[in-house]
C-alpha cells in the first residue's frame, strides 16, 4: 500500500511537472506571438506614416519632382506638349515657342536682351520665370476636343501660358537707366510685392544661349548669367544705416528724439577711425539730421552705443544671415554683431561696411516693409495661368510673410527716410508731383579711396506708398549723385502710367 502511495506521489509530481513545462511552452509561445503582432502592427503603422507622407510630398511636391532634370516624366509631356508663352502684365509677349512647317520647334525671346534675368530660358538648363513656370509651362489644360484633333493629326498640344507681374514700360525705363553700368534695379509694388521690373546688368540675349554657352562656361571669370538684383551680395553702405537707426530706436523707443552728435568729420576710437564722405564736417546733428545727411561719423558712434545681442536679434527679424521668402534663385544675405565683434568692425558694420553683405533684393524686401507699415508682402513674379483658349487654371495671390516691425517702428523709418529727401542726400527727388522717401547708400568695396557702389532704396508716395524701387550702380559713386536721378526716372515711368 505504501509502494501504491509513492507511485501516486511520483506520478502526480510528474503531472505537475508536464503541466509546468506545457504551460511554459504556452506562455514561451504566446509571448513569441505578442512580439510578433506588436511588430507587425508597428511595421504596419510605419507603412501607413509612409504611405501618408508619400501621398502628401506627391500632393505637394508634383512641381518639384516634375521639374527635377532626372523625371523622365518632363521629357514624356514635352514630347506631347510644346512649351507655352510668356506674358507681361499687359499681355506682350516675353517668350514663346515658334512653330516652323514641319512643327520643329524654337524658343524665341522677343525682347532679347532686356528680360534676360528675369524671365531667363529653358536650353541648357533653365534660369528666371522660364525655370519657375516650367511645370505649368509644360502642361496643358487645353480642351479634349483639341487634344483629340492634335492626336489625330500627329501634332503636340499647346502648354499653358504663364502671365508675369512685369511691367515692359518700367523694365525699358530701367535698363535703359541702367545702361553702361553693372548692377541692378528691381521695382516692387509695396501693397502686393508684384515684381513690376527686375534688370540686371551685364545682361545677355536668350536667343542665343546655344552659342554661348561653351564660352560662358569656359570663361571663369564671367557673370554674365548671374543674376545681381537677387544673387548678387554687396556691402550696403549707408543704406544700411535704416538697421542701425531700427536698432537704436528700439533701444531707446522714448528717448532716441534726444540724441545729439558734434561731427568734425570723423569718429575714432583707438586707432580706428570712421571718416564721413569726402571727409564732411555734418556740425551739431540730431539723431533725424544724422539719417538725413547720412552722417558716418554720427552712426558710428551710434553704433558703439547698442547692446549688440540685441542688434544680432535685429537683424535676425530683418532675415539677415535667413532664408528670404523668394521663389526665385537668390545668395543668402549676412551680418553678424556679437560681444566678441571688435571696436574697428562694430563701427564698420553701423554704417553698413566691414563684413556686411546684401542683395538688391533683400534690401528692397526690407523698405517694402518700412513702406507697409511693417509689414513684408512675400515677393512674386507669377500672377496667373492660362491655357490656349485663354481659361485661367491658376491664380496666385499676395500673401503675407510676416511682420518684420511695429507699425509705430515703421512710421518712424518712414519719417525718417522723407527727410533723407526733402533736407538730405535724396533731394534730387524733392518739388516733385508726387513725394518720395528713401535712403542713399556709397559703398566702399575695395581699398582704393574714393572707389564705392551707388545706391537708393525707396518708396513713393511717401504717405501712402504704392511702389518701391531698390538701385545699385556698381563703382559708380555717390548715391545721391548717380542713383538717386535713376530713381526718379522709374518713379517718373510709374505715376505717368497711372494718369
Amino acid at each position: 500500500m505504501a509502494e501504491n502511495k509513492a507511485q501516486n506521489t511520483q506520478k502526480n509530481t510528474q503531472k505537475k511537472d508536464a503541466d509546468r513545462k506545457k504551460d511554459a511552452r504556452n506562455r514561451k509561445r504566446m509571448g513569441n506571438q505578442r512580439e510578433i503582432w506588436l511588430s507587425a502592427g508597428s511595421i504596419g503603422v510605419l507603412f501607413l506614416c509612409l504611405l501618408v507622407y508619400l501621398g502628401h510630398f506627391v500632393a505637394t511636391s508634383e512641381q518639384d519632382m516634375i521639374n527635377n532634370s532626372y523625371n523622365s516624366r518632363q521629357q514624356i509631356l514635352l514630347s506631347r506638349n510644346y512649351r507655352g508663352s510668356i506674358y507681361s502684365r499687359d499681355g506682350d509677349v516675353l517668350a514663346e515657342t515658334i512653330l516652323d512647317a514641319d512643327e520643329e520647334e524654337t524658343r524665341n525671346y522677343p525682347y532679347k536682351n532686356l528680360f534676360s534675368h528675369i524671365v531667363g530660358y529653358s536650353t541648357q538648363g533653365r534660369m528666371g520665370v522660364d525655370a519657375l513656370a516650367n511645370y505649368y509651362l509644360i502642361n496643358t489644360n487645353t480642351s479634349l476636343s483639341n487634344k483629340v484633333k492634335n492626336d489625330t493629326a500627329g501634332k503636340k498640344n499647346p502648354g499653358d501660358n504663364v502671365y508675369t507681374t512685369l511691367d515692359v514700360h518700367i523694365q525699358q525705363v530701367a535698363n535703359d537707366q541702367l545702361d553702361i553700368y553693372r548692377g541692378a534695379i528691381i521695382v516692387t509694388e509695396v501693397s502686393t510685392g508684384k515684381i513690376l521690373a527686375m534688370v540686371s546688368h551685364p545682361d545677355f540675349d536668350p536667343n542665343t544661349i546655344p552659342e554661348i554657352w561653351d564660352d560662358l562656361i569656359d570663361n571663369d571669370s564671367s557673370t554674365v548669367l548671374l543674376n545681381r538684383a537677387t544673387q548678387g551680395l554687396y556691402p550696403p553702405g549707408s543704406t544700411f544705416k535704416i538697421v542701425t537707426a531700427l536698432e537704436y530706436i528700439r533701444e531707446n523707443p522714448t528717448t532716441y528724439q534726444n540724441y545729439s552728435y558734434n561731427c568734425n568729420g570723423s569718429f575714432r576710437v583707438g586707432d580706428s577711425k570712421i571718416s564721413c564722405y569726402h571727409g564732411s564736417s555734418h556740425g551739431q546733428v540730431s539723431f533725424q539730421k544724422s539719417f538725413a545727411k547720412s552722417c558716418n561719423s554720427s552712426f558710428a558712434n551710434i553704433g558703439m552705443s547698442l547692446d549688440r545681442e540685441a542688434f544680432q536679434e535685429t537683424l535676425n527679424d530683418l532675415l539677415f544671415n535667413k532664408d528670404l521668402p523668394l521663389t526665385l534663385n537668390y545668395a543668402k544675405s549676412s551680418a553678424i554683431v556679437s560681444e566678441s565683434t571688435p571696436s574697428a568692425e562694430m563701427m564698420q558694420t553701423s554704417i553698413g561696411q566691414g563684413k556686411t553683405q546684401i542683395t538688391p533684393m533683400h534690401l528692397n524686401m526690407i523698405t517694402c516693409a518700412i513702406a507697409n507699415d511693417g509689414v513684408l508682402m512675400k515677393p512674386y513674379v507669377i500672377d496667373h495661368v492660362e491655357n490656349d483658349e485663354g481659361t485661367v487654371v491658376k491664380s496666385f495671390k499676395a500673401s503675407e510673410y510676416g511682420r518684420l516691425m511695429t507699425e509705430d517702428e515703421s512710421a518712424i523709418l518712414k519719417q525718417l527716410m522723407t527727410d533723407v529727401v526733402e533736407e538730405g542726400t535724396a533731394s534730387k527727388l524733392r518739388g516733385l508731383n508726387y513725394t518720395a522717401a528713401g535712403k542713399t547708400g556709397s559703398a566702399e568695396y575695395n581699398n582704393i579711396k574714393g572707389d564705392s557702389h551707388a545706391w537708393f532704396t525707396g518708396f513713393a508716395p511717401a504717405e501712402d506708398p504704392e511702389v518701391c524701387v531698390t538701385i545699385i550702380v556698381e563703382g559708380a559713386g555717390s548715391g545721391g549723385d548717380y542713383a538717386v536721378p535713376i530713381a526718379r526716372r522709374l518713379f517718373d515711368a510709374y505715376f505717368n502710367q497711372k494718369e
